[in-house]
């Protein structure tokens, strides 16, 4: 009876230790080499399809780090998906040579130097005094380096450690000076009043100059967090809000899209930063008190021109966002395209894609949609929209140079998160009448749909960082979740009834050429 059970004990334990060493080792290997909750590169439905020749190769070092011993927005960005490698670029996919961006700052330099000692002699001729803050200008600064980091695939890299130094910069540094935007000046105070959509008011927004002779949009903050859009409201007609451009660049950088121009949060002094430094007289002529002891401005603009459209410091603070400003229009060229999805902007109008399913069949017969990338970077940019809720894309701009191959611009969020309790679906008609997604934009939302990557989680971390935090209310961050689980949904029906192939586009293909370097 022993030698029995001593020969089932013998045979167990061979039976166990085969299991461990045929079975269950191999497995540990591979879980060791795929960090966890990963959506696999090579999806066996796709293998043998034209998408198998993406280029998915990442840094040999990386590892997986659990996201329970850390940041989870740190390991996002330290997964594959967020390190693609991109082929070699040579002069001509940069936007910009230092060389030529150098010579241009320095002429800009000397011409704000002349025309500064007249507005101070001006002004002195009028009793009122402007400080004379010296420029300080450094061939290394955040802003320079950020303008030579753009390349035709996106603003910047995702390690371009000089976008975090430009957000330090603009929440920081002194400023120098303070003027409308190049619209709002365009427009001389004139506004058509009989216009459903105005060309500026509501939204004040100041171009602010920074003493490392940067530049940043100051929009005001305008409704607070908590405030949901009226629903009967018109959203051409909504509030700019500047949390809403802060909370865009930081969901475009979780996306890995790249095409937001960096935005932090900064309190402005309105007298010390604005008022008493400003060389435009019109600007300074709509600032007042107001009967609380506060400092206000309004937009000189007709329809606008009233105190109740003001916007006011406590005292003096006043917080609001700040975007850098890209390269100017005279190195770097831009276009402004209308977006074929664009929204009838009157009360009663309807555009042709609200009432033709198949209105995308029209769109991929058109230049410069029946080639390229064009037509997905739409994609794109209705799925990035859907996710804040903005439905103001009336217009999307690309870069001269880069041609029809350029990524597009997505500028101008601040209508973006107004009703957290609300998903438009409307947004998403590129993506449901096409069908059809990036193959890399594809994998990266499945990827913030994961417990270890969820979408509010990364965006709550990354806002955290924000001087403004909590940028946006949690109800906000929820919405984003939902929001994804949309999307989704939305590719998963596109797949049931064209097929994947069809469906997930190829967007990274493995270049043949070599090229030089950037500079």
């Amino acid at each position: 009876m022993r030698r029995d059970r001593l020969l089932v004990a013998v045979t167990l334990v061979t039976l166990l230790a085969a299991d461990v060493h045929f079975i269950l080792l191999p497995r540990l290997r591979t879980w060791c080499h795929l960090p966890r909750g990963s959506c696999s590169c090579t999806n066996s439905s796709l293998e043998n399809t034209p998408a198998a020749t993406v280029l998915w190769t990442t840094s040999l070092n990386m590892t997986a780090v659990s996201t329970e011993q850390g940041s989870k927005l740190e390991q996002l960005f330290r997964h594959p998906l967020y390190n693609i490698r991109l082929p070699d670029l040579g002069p001509e996919e940069w936007l910009l040579q230092e060389d030529e961006l150098m010579n241009y700052c320095k002429r800009k330099v000397s011409r704000w130097e002349r025309l500064k000692k007249f507005y101070i002699e001006a002004a002195a001729a009028s009793n009122i005094t402007i400080p004379d803050h010296p420029v300080t200008f450094d061939p290394e600064a955040s802003w320079l380096q950020f303008h030579l980091g753009i390349s035709r695939y996106a603003l910047y890299s995702g390690d371009d450690s000089s976008i975090d130094r430009l957000l330090r910069d603009m929440q920081t540094a002194t400023v120098i000076s303070a003027d409308f935007t190049q619209d709002e000046k365009a427009l001389k105070g004139a506004c058509d009043c009989s216009q459903v959509v105005k060309p500026s008011g509501l939204h004040l927004k100041l171009a602010l100059k920074l003493q490392d002779f940067s530049k940043a949009m100051f929009k005001p903050m305008r409704q607070e967090r908590h405030e949901e859009t009226p629903e009967n409201f018109f959203y051409f007609v909504d509030f700019q809000r500047h949390n809403a451009e802060i909370a865009a660049f930081h969901l475009d950088r979780v996306l890995d899209f790249r095409r937001v121009p960096p935005v932090t949060g900064r309190f402005i002094n309105v007298t010390g930063e604005i008022l008493d430094i400003t060389h435009n007289e019109e600007l300074r002529s709509v600032f007042f008190t107001s009967p609380a002891n506060n400092t206000c401005f309004f937009a000189k603009c007709l329809y606008v021109c009233k105190s109740e459209y003001a916007v006011c410091g406590h005292p003096d603070l006043l917080e609001g966002s700040m975007s850098a400003y890209l390269p100017g229009l005279s190195i770097a060229p831009r276009i402004s395209i209308p977006n074929p999805w664009i929204r009838a902007y009157s009360f009663t109008g309807r555009e042709e894609w609200e009432v033709n399913p198949l209105y995308c069949d029209n769109v991929k017969k058109l230049y410069p949609y029946n080639s390229g990338n064009r037509l997905l970077n739409i994609i794109d940019m209705a799925i990035f929209d859907f996710l804040t809720g903005n439905m103001d894309r009336h217009h999307y701009e690309i870069f001269t140079k880069f041609g029809d191959d350029g990524f597009l611009l997505h500028l101008d969020n601040a209508r973006g998160f107004g009703r957290h309790s609300h998903d438009e679906m409307s947004i998403l008609a590129p993506l449901t009448q096409c069908c059809m997604i990036k193959r890399s934009t594809l994998f990266r939302l499945k990827l913030l749909a994961q417990s270890e990557y969820r979408l509010s989680d990364v965006m709550r971390e990354s806002l955290s960082r924000d001087p403004l935090t909590p940028v946006l209310t949690e109800d906000h961050l929820q919405a984003l979740d939902r929001r994804l689980g949309q999307v989704l949904r939305t590719v998963g029906n596109c797949v049931k009834k064209l097929g994947e192939p069809q469906v997930v586009i190829t967007d990274f293909v493995e270049s043949s050429r070599v090229t030089s370097s950037h500079r």
